[in-house]
């Protein structure tokens, strides 16, 4: 009578494995493909298959429920990869941006060795994004965390301009900074927990200790690919120079790694952490859904424009982690309205970059440019939170939480947050203004692949409302709710046509205006002018000692000017050197702590 029962049991086990290794596949066909063209290179075959490695990614969200789990104990010091709930939403919307991008790149991109190199690249930064997804434990995190992030060097420089380079440099930098800086949080939480595994370390850093250093350093290594204030600068950079696919998964889905760093590795929703903490998050983020706002609408690259927007919108991401961590009681509810913000950012990110891609394409006719002009309309709409969109529904779930923010935060945060909607629409103007579609005789050629990916994610953003995983949605769309979405967006027009004016007015007298990078950009001028005259003090000591300090004087407004000096280069390896060297110091520090 037992044997039927205990035949089923031994195949239901017999089916978890095999599931359980087909994550491995996840990893295993882009790390396979990219392998493959660094030895073949001229193999075509290979350059067919790379567009859709991440089809397996994809269909694992879409057939197969969180719960899965695969131990690897002969991978590093014991590999743990798995998909709970969290990791769910990350792989659909990480394996449909890889895959639509990977085919909007295969009509892109010119034939020849430098398609070749980009696709490289490409696989690699998706295996690493795909493999920070499944881990489980920190060290496989950082190590897929790390191959992600220095692959995408190899995107962001991929024209070899001098822009291209300039960004490359300061996005490498950045990268390393924040990479010394998550390794040192990631040995003092293994430290204290004696363990690797994220939930351990969650549960041991809910209990105080070094908790507070253990934070500071995972948000500031992780803010910096989230985009956070004050750590942002490579974002306004790097899009505008790397090709239009490759800023669809840096904006869509990569930048998207910080935010789930802080999911594994903070305690949201297991103790409530000191005030000062989530102070610091919701202060940091509803300031910078504003600044964004501000410089973004000054620039004239349509990709700027959006890269300023991705600071913007992780604002509200910042924020909302914030309030999670003031109101732990809350966090199921707080967590699923982050998870669809992110799932929601992705595809409208993406299908606004893609769409930026095409505006100019060679041969589209007007019934297409038409096309393409709705359907950046309505991705812009969905971004600045139009009613019946996803990110209405998303700004109406954010808005609910806020009500049970703690004190002084709940007023500010339900007075502030429909201005963030106007924020938004101030940008998303400024974005069509410029992206608008136009016949071109210079841009690429109209092609199936370009036009199919993009109307996929038109689709599936036009959806996303349906699959939000959101209780209640319907409760979202009441009359009086519609209007005050209705009055945002006409606000924000409004906001946006007296900023205009005032723009024109700027370029009529001229005014200095904050360039692409705004922060880093006097620093890196005043850095380079101290630097230059450092070692013209060292030269000509004791001579000229009037000149070398005239050298310096500057109007204020230079500062704002891009650095263009002969010596840029060199003095941005050499502070690169000087600034890796104090982080392994600071890590050393740290460690004998």
């Amino acid at each position: 009578m037992g044997e039927p029962g205990c035949q089923l049991g031994v195949q239901a086990v017999t089916d978890a494995a095999a599931e359980a290794w087909l994550l491995l596949l996840i990893l295993l066909v882009p790390l396979c493909l990219a392998c493959g063209m660094l030895l073949w290179p001229r193999k075509s075959v290979l350059l067919l298959l790379a567009p859709w490695a991440s089809a397996p990614a994809l269909t694992w969200s879409l057939v197969f429920s969180p719960g899965h789990q695969l131990h690897l104990p002969w991978l590093l010091l014991g590999a743990t990869l798995g998909v709970d709930g969290t990791a769910q939403t990350f792989v659909f919307f990480a394996g449909l941006l890889w895959l639509t991008a990977g085919v909007f790149a295969a009509g892109y991109l010119e034939k020849g060795q430098p398609k070749t190199r980009f696709f490289t690249y490409f696989l690699l930064a998706m295996t690493g994004n795909l493999g920070l997804i499944l881990a489980q434990d920190m060290l496989s995190f950082y190590m897929f965390f790390a191959l992600m992030s220095f692959a995408s060097y190899g995107l962001v420089v991929h024209d070899r301009t001098a822009e291209a380079r300039r960004a490359g440099r300061i996005y490498i930098l950045m990268v390393v900074a924040g990479e010394v800086m998550l390794f040192a949080a990631m040995v003092l939480a293994a430290n204290v927990a004696g363990s690797i595994l994220f939930d351990d370390v969650r549960s041991a850093l809910a209990g105080g200790g070094t908790r507070n250093l253990i934070f500071a350093l995972a948000l500031c290594g992780l803010g910096i690919k989230l985009g956070v204030l004050g750590v942002h600068v490579w974002l306004p950079l790097a899009h505008p120079v790397a090709p239009t696919p490759a800023s669809a998964v840096l904006s869509g889905t990569m930048i998207k790694a910080g935010l789930l760093g802080w999911l594994r590795l903070f305690p949201f929703g297991e103790t409530a952490l000191p005030a000062w903490w989530s102070a610091i998050l919701m202060a940091t983020g509803l300031t910078a859904m504003f600044y964004a706002a501000i410089v973004g609408f000054v620039q004239r690259n349509p990709k700027t424009v959006l890269a300023y927007s991705s600071v913007s919108q992780m604002g509200l991401v910042t924020a909302g982690a914030g309030l999670g961590l003031a109101v732990p009681a809350r966090w199921p509810e707080i967590s699923a309205v982050i998870l669809f913000l992110a799932l929601h950012h992705a595809l409208a990110k993406s299908a606004l970059f893609l769409g930026a891609g095409l505006s100019t394409a060679q041969s589209a006719s007007n019934g297409h440019r038409w096309l393409l002009a709705a359907g950046l309309s309505l991705a812009a709409l969905a971004l600045a939170g139009a009613p019946f969109t996803s990110g209405g529904l998303v700004k109406e779930f954010l808005k609910v939480e806020a009500m049970a923010a703690p004190q002084p935060w709940a007023a500010p945060l339900q007075t502030l947050l429909p201005w963030t909607g106007i924020a938004t629409v101030l940008l998303m103007v400024r974005f069509l203004y410029l992206a608008w579609p136009r016949a071109s005789s210079t841009g690429v050629r109209l092609n199936h692949r370009l036009s199919g990916a993009w109307a996929v994610l038109i689709v599936a953003l036009l959806l996303a409302p349906f699959y939000s995983g959101l209780q209640d949605t319907q409760g979202a769309w009441t009359l009086s709710k519609t209007i005050s979405g209705l009055a945002t967006l006409a606000m924000g027009g409004a906001a946006a046509a007296l900023a205009a004016w005032g723009l024109a007015t700027a370029y009529r007298r001229r005014i200095p205006l904050p360039p692409a990078g705004d922060l880093v950009v006097p620093v890196e001028t005043a850095a380079a002018r101290m630097l230059g005259l450092l070692l013209h003090s060292l030269k000509n000591f004791g001579r000229n000692r009037d000149q070398g300090t005239a050298a310096v004087r500057m109007h204020p407004g230079q500062l704002w000017k891009p650095l263009q000096e002969n010596g840029s280069a060199e003095f941005a390896w050499t502070s690169g050197s000087m600034l890796f060297l104090a982080f392994i110091l600071l890590f050393m520090a740290v460690s004998a702590m």
